[in-house]
């Protein structure tokens, strides 16, 4: 049975699914459909004309395991903020305090976690996991079970391929220590990482640049380069006619 709360607010043009549920605070803008068995927790605002599938679960409380090394105690987070024209797929969890810009993409069974940024017109695939404290820029593409490790920063325009995997910790340590040392990976404007590829902790791919299928990143790359192997290495440069700058694309 649909759950709606008489303190959320609904414009008259939503189409609701059986079993939906929504929570005190919550906003739903014009033209929007919500599939069936869908919870809206609290407080979540969702824009004009965005459609989420059946099973989906927004503005989901974080939850704190006894020894988690990135996700912090404190205030609830912020609630999470649907833009418009977004589409959300089956079975999709997004947590309080995510912020998705207008016309992006959550293709089903993905996650985004609290404190994460999405940008305009950004495409998060099937089963991709998004960790906490992240920026995902504009007109990004992170493609199927691809993992964005918390604290990462993927600027505008970077493709991640299917299977990708960042990380955040070196030392996998089993003191406090390992609390010092936890940082994500830093990727470029237009930079492309091929299937499978794994960036360690602490690396920036530069701008442009392209990481091969398979490789694995341990150190910093310069603009507009290939590299590959394992370890990364330089390959050759990228050909200008595949550099951002030439695709007709204005920032």
């Amino acid at each position: 049975m649909t759950q709606v709360s008489p303190h959320a607010s609904m414009h008259p043009s939503v189409r609701l699914g059986a079993g939906v549920v929504v929570e005190d605070g919550v906003s739903v803008g014009p033209d929007c459909v919500i599939g069936h068995y869908v919870v809206l927790r609290a407080g979540t605002r969702v824009g004009a004309g965005v459609r989420i599938d059946d099973h989906a679960v927004i503005g989901k409380l974080p939850m704190r395991a006894a020894n988690s090394a990135t996700t912090a105690e404190g205030a609830p987070p912020a609630p999470a903020v649907i833009g418009e024209g977004c589409l959300i797929g089956t079975g999709v969890v997004i947590y309080a305090g995510a912020t998705l810009g207008p016309r992006v993409l959550v293709a089903d069974l993905a996650t985004i976690r609290e404190e994460v940024e999405i940008g305009e017109g950004t495409i998060v695939g099937r089963g991709v996991a998004v960790e906490n404290k992240c920026r995902v820029g504009r007109f990004c593409k992170l493609e199927t079970n691809a993992y964005v490790t918390a604290f990462s920063t993927l600027e505008d325009r970077v493709f991640v391929a299917p299977g990708v995997v960042t990380t955040n910790d070196n030392f996998v340590g089993r003191t406090q220590e390992r609390f010092k040392h936890f940082k994500g990976v830093t990727v470029r404007k237009g930079g492309r990482i091929g299937a499978n590829a794994t960036i360690l902790p602490g690396v920036t791919v530069a701008e442009d640049t392209l990481v091969a299928a398979g490789s694995l990143v341990t150190r910093d790359t310069a603009p507009r380069r290939v590299v590959a192997g394992v370890p990364a290495r330089d390959f050759r440069e990228v050909p200008p006619e595949q550099w951002l700058e030439h695709q007709g694309w204005k920032p």
